[in-house]
Formats: structure tokens, C-alpha cells, sequence
């Protein structure tokens, strides 16, 4: 990128809450994956980069997490700033606050606020709220942070998005939302796998088809594994009863029997394919072990990444 043009997505982006990829145009999005990785390469030098040296990132924690977190708190650190952990026992939403105090308040104590929860609406309704830039660390709707990561790891791994193919097999979920979302700004081929009633939502599909059009990219759903996997660069999966959804494990685990991501489905992708999970995982179930500690697999770069793309997110929305 041009320096001049780097300029302005840079002034574009302060202030800017960080709720979905949706909401960031393509060369956004590329800018940040951009940072992350100059971020990432002056952390293994040992080079200071205190961007947010004297700022201060409020974290509510609804959902339990170990990635979110900790990645979260140390990028904070290293740009010089501080992190604040606030389960919903530590605030006063747990005793019936609303939200819109609970965001106003924190606004004039803090520069950012990171949170971790349920319903995508609680996301929104604090954003609206806030005077102060609010980042979704994970929503029942999308999880933006780890998409953002993921798609820097395959950049580093494979040296380009444009035209890959990714195969999501699996449950679809909040992880698949962002990743369609980011595939179709990016350029990359997505195709999709799930059993009958686990489709990603919708109005989420149509609306990646409609980003892909300015990309070129292509967007598949489908029920067979084998179909969406033909040819895959990357091939990726999660849990198949994520947080929240723990009571229909049993049911779940029936509906997803024939979509393990294991040697024999994995043979249909390209030799040189990535296997990438967001963690954490269940193995045995939706991967096997063999995949998942396997030589394609890329599993523990997908999580360090997520330190320096929030860390780019942060740095360049506070």
C-alpha cells in the first residue's frame, strides 16, 4: 500500500468500533492484517512499540475464554497500555444495570472496551452506548478477532489470499460468519459444509454473495464434506456444540457423525493443504488427532496471531 493511501485508512479507522468484518471494506481489513504482521515482526525483534502507551482496555468477560484473554491483555502490555479484567460479577450488569449505563460509565474511565458474550445485541447495544471504541471479542453472531488472525496466518503460510479455497466443514456458527465474511472481501473461495438445520444464517450468506461480486471470490454451501473439501488450500473446523449450546452435545454429535475432518476426508484437498482450527478443540470428534497434530495443520500460528491482530486492531482504533 501506498503510504498516502495507508495514511487515510489509518486516519479512517480511529474511533471505529470493531463489531464485524462487515463492517470494514476490503482494504481496511487488509490494512490491519498488514499491521499485525509488522506488529508481530517488531515483538520477535524485541523492538518497543508502545502505541497506546498510557490507555487503558476495559474487558467484560460473559463467556469463559483462555485465547481471548490472555491475548488480549498481553497485547496490551506490549503497546504500553493496560487491560482490565470485568467478569459480569465484577460489574453491575450481573445485579440488573443496563447495558447503555454500564457503556457510559465505562466511557469516562476508559479508551476501549473488549467484551465476550451471548447475544450479538448486547455487542451492539454497548457500542451504541459507548463514547469509546468497542471490540467483539466473540458474539453468538461472529467472532471477527479470530477470523481477522486466521486470515493473517494463511497469508503467512501460503503469501497470498486472492483466489485460495477454503472448506469450512462443520457446524455453522459464529466462527464461519466472519469467515465468509472475510473471505468474500478478500477474495477467497469459500465453500461450506453442514448437516440439514446447521446452515450458517442466511442473510449472512447472501450478504458475503454480494461482497464476493467486487472480489471475484465464490461462495459455496453444501451438505456433502466431500464436495466443499475438492481442491482446498485451506480446510478448517470447529467444535460442533460451541458455548452455549452444550445441552444438545448428544444431538449434535449424531447430526455431525459424518463430519469428522480426518484422513480420509482430508485426501480430497490439495497435498499442501493448511488445516486451521480456532481452538479449543475436541479431538476425536470434529478432528481427528492424526489432522490436528498433523504437518499441515497450523493450529498454534492461528493462536498466536490472535495477539498480533488485536494488537493491530487496537493500536488502530484507539
Amino acid at each position: 500500500m501506498q503510504d498516502l493511501v495507508k495514511d487515510d485508512i489509518a486516519a479512517s479507522l480511529k474511533g471505529r468500533d470493531f463489531l464485524a468484518l462487515a463492517d470494514y471494506r476490503p482494504e481496511e481489513i487488509r490494512y490491519l492484517i498488514d499491521k499485525a504482521i509488522e506488529l508481530k515482526r517488531k515483538q520477535k525483534a524485541g523492538e518497543p512499540h508502545h502505541l497506546l502507551k498510557g490507555k487503558t482496555l476495559g474487558m467484560i468477560f460473559e463467556k469463559s475464554s483462555t485465547r481471548t484473554r490472555v491475548s488480549f491483555e498481553v497485547g496490551m502490555y506490549q503497546l504500553g497500555g493496560q487491560a482490565l479484567f470485568l467478569s459480569r460479577n465484577d460489574l453491575q450488569i450481573g445485579r440488573g444495570e443496563t447495558i447503555g449505563d454500564t457503556a457510559q460509565t465505562l466511557s469516562r474511565y476508559l479508551d476501549g472496551i473488549m467484551i465476550r458474550t451471548y447475544a450479538h445485541r448486547t455487542v451492539i447495544e454497548l457500542a451504541r452506548a459507548a463514547t469509546i471504541p468497542v471490540i467483539n471479542g466473540l458474539s453468538d453472531q461472529s467472532h471477527p478477532c479470530q477470523a481477522l488472525a486466521d486470515y493473517q496466518t494463511i497469508l503467512e503460510h501460503k503469501g497470498r489470499l486472492e483466489g485460495l479455497k477454503m472448506a469450512y466443514i462443520g457446524d455453522g456458527n459464529n466462527m464461519v460468519h466472519s469467515l465468509l465474511m472475510g473471505a468474500a472481501k478478500l477474495g477467497v473461495h469459500m465453500s461450506v459444509a453442514t448437516p440439514e438445520g446447521y446452515e450458517p444464517d442466511e442473510s449472512i450468506i447472501q450478504q458475503a454473495r454480494e461482497n464476493a461480486a467486487a472480489t471475484g471470490a465464490h461462495i459455496h454451501v453444501c451438505r456433502d464434506p466431500k464436495e466443499a473439501i475438492a481442491d482446498a488450500d485451506i480446510v478448517y473446523t470447529d467444535v460442533w456444540a460451541s458455548m452455549g449450546f452444550e445441552a444438545e452435545q448428544k444431538e449434535r454429535e449424531i447430526a455431525f457423525a459424518n463430519y469428522q475432518v480426518n484422513d480420509e476426508l482430508v485426501r480430497y484437498a490439495k497435498k499442501d493443504y493448511l488445516f486451521m482450527h480456532c481452538l479449543p478443540a475436541h479431538r476425536g470428534e470434529e478432528v481427528s488427532e492424526s489432522v490436528i497434530d498433523g504437518p499441515n495443520s497450523i493450529i498454534f500460528d492461528q493462536a498466536e496471531n490472535r495477539l498480533h491482530a488485536q494488537k493491530a486492531i487496537m493500536a488502530a482504533i484507539m
